[in-house]
């Protein structure tokens, strides 16, 4: 359904500990794989790899983990991986950059949830909660979220009376 593989910045862009770059697509692995200094070719799926991005001159760019996600165990249905990186803004930034120019797209908002529900993983109304998720923002709106999320909704059953 969809042929090209998009990346983007998961977790908040400011300065942090961790940062996550998530690639999602069939060419995810390959992408990666040009920018990291390991093998992953045919890491099993939903393993943590160490090792470094690399710049086109083979330098260290940041000491990374790698996740491996297989189609069709994952968020989108698609190979995912994700990146995650020391959490400047500078370096998450350059990372995605890397990503950008060995292939992938950059992912417009909501494009992996969309991804998601294209592929049959969620539905519509689990599409909803994940942004009701996003912008909880108490105890109560984060449970109704996640019921949303579980499908709780399409799960009651109307009575008329």
């Amino acid at each position: 359904m969809f042929e090209n593989t998009i990346a983007a910045i998961s977790t908040s862009l400011q300065d942090g500990a961790i940062s996550i770059i998530r690639l999602s697509g069939d060419q995810a692995i390959e992408i990666t794989q040009k920018i990291f200094d390991r093998n992953i070719m045919n890491a099993k799926s939903h393993t943590i790899h160490y090792g470094f991005i690399i710049d086109p001159d083979k330098n260290p760019v940041d000491e990374v983990l790698i996740s491996i996600f297989r189609a069709p165990k994952t968020y989108t249905r698609e190979d995912i991986v994700e990146i995650n990186c020391h959490g400047g803004t500078f370096i998450t930034r350059k990372i995605l950059s890397m990503a950008l120019s060995a292939g992938a797209d950059l992912a417009k908002p909501g494009e992996f949830t969309q991804r998601a529900f294209y592929h049959g993983r969620i539905d519509l109304s689990q599409a909803e909660a994940v942004q009701d998720m996003i912008e909880a923002s108490n105890n109560t709106a984060a449970t109704m979220a996640i019921h949303g999320i579980k499908g709780s909704v399409k799960k009651i059953t109307p009575t008329f009376d």
